[in-house]
């Protein structure tokens, strides 16, 4: 009886593992790590390095098992110390990942980056933030492309200067409790209104006067640097100042929708003409208008036929139930008749008239019978 023996296998294959490569002095060098622990490493939070590395060997290529020559590695990093070397390819090497992995990161950050950008903007007329939805379609309107080398935080900053040339939107501001002696109030009152910043509120406690003010997050430094200048503190009450109260989701998207029109300049011919029509308030006042004439009409159509409707009768006539019963009565039979001699259909009163006229004229011919 004929054996078969195990042949030895010169490569040592790693598949479905995360690959972070190095390239340095001509040469390529791999590492194979957890999925998702990558990114824990980088950013600190995980420290164990057994928990990252699936093997503290440095590779020429980790998919086809290849190891790098020692001569490469002395000559890149001046040693052969696998696992010094692996920490260096973790801090700087650039992680390896599927096109749909990929794709599902980028997807990820574009949607972090909304988020940020509708948390710090307003609407200037309603001083409300847009929804996601609104701030992600006018991210793809500027042809906005996710970096996924830069923080999210500093692209969504770019962002919104780029959504500022474009369409009606601004920063919302921060709210800020500004203390400062007595003496001093005066220059920052003055200071405030060429900042062009609200106050909210203004308090005197012996010596010192605080105010409540909102001004534009760009200012901040500037006011906190005057602030200490003239012996006084700055406290932060709010980041992002939204206006209070709730607004209908379908106005506040109809309102918005018409406030995020590109922002066009008019003609003076035209000025006049189309002024009632570039009014946001009219606009929303006659679209509203409409929606409420579309509803009450669908609501009167569908008051009239309700369930389902059957074609040979041309009516309504219900639920399934009450279907299945129509096509068991004499009008739905008649009308089948009609129909295969492509005459019109009858109403309901118009059909038992015509069967009882048949069924009379029916039994005079039996009395002509003998």
């Amino acid at each position: 009886m004929s054996k078969t023996l195990g042949q030895p296998v010169g490569q040592k294959r790693l598949t479905n593992v995360a690959i972070v490569r190095l390239k340095k002095h001509s040469n390529r060098f791999e590492i194979a790590c957890y999925k998702n622990k990558v990114l824990s490493w980088r950013s600190g939070v995980e420290k164990d390095i057994d928990e990252v590395l699936q093997s503290h060997t440095v590779y020429s290529h980790v998919s086809k098992g290849v190891l790098a020559k020692s001569k490469d590695l002395i000559k890149a990093f001046g040693s052969e110390d696998h696992t010094a070397i692996c920490r260096e390819i973790l801090d700087k090497g650039e992680l390896q990942v599927a096109a749909k992995e990929r794709e599902s990161q980028l997807s990820n950050q574009f949607r972090d980056i909304a988020t940020i950008v509708m948390q710090k903007t307003i609407n200037p007329e309603t001083q409300r933030p847009y929804t996601i939805s609104m701030v992600e379609r006018l991210m793809h309107e500027i042809h906005f492309a996710v970096d996924p080398h830069s923080n999210s935080k500093k692209q969504a900053l770019d962002v919104i200067r780029e959504l500022q040339k474009h369409f009606p939107i601004k920063r919302s501001p921060m709210r800020l409790r500004l203390t400062v002696p007595v003496q001093n109030f005066p220059s920052l009152l003055e200071k405030l209104k060429e900042w062009d910043a609200g106050v909210v509120s203004k308090d005197e406690s012996g010596a010192q006067m605080s105010t409540v003010c909102e001004m534009e997050p760009g200012l901040f430094r500037e006011c906190d640097s005057f602030v200490r200048n003239i012996q006084g503190r700055l406290e932060i009450l709010a980041v992002s100042v939204h206006a209070e109260g709730d607004t209908s989701m379908d106005q506040y998207d109809e309102h918005d929708d018409m406030a995020l029109q590109p922002m066009k300049p008019l003609l003076p011919a035209e000025s006049e003409t189309t002024k009632d029509l570039s009014d946001p308030v009219n606009e929303l006042s006659k679209k509203m208008e409409k929606q409420e004439i579309g509803t009450s009409n669908r609501k009167q159509e569908g008051e009239e036929g309700k369930g389902t409707k059957c074609s040979t009768c041309n009516t309504f006539v219900g639920e399934a139930k009450q279907y299945r019963e129509h096509c068991k009565s004499d009008w739905h039979k008649h009308n089948l008749k009609r129909k295969t001699r492509k005459l019109p259909p009858l109403s309901a009163e118009e059909c038992s008239s015509e069967i009882d006229m048949g069924d009379d004229s029916r039994s005079d011919l039996k009395d002509y019978n003998f």
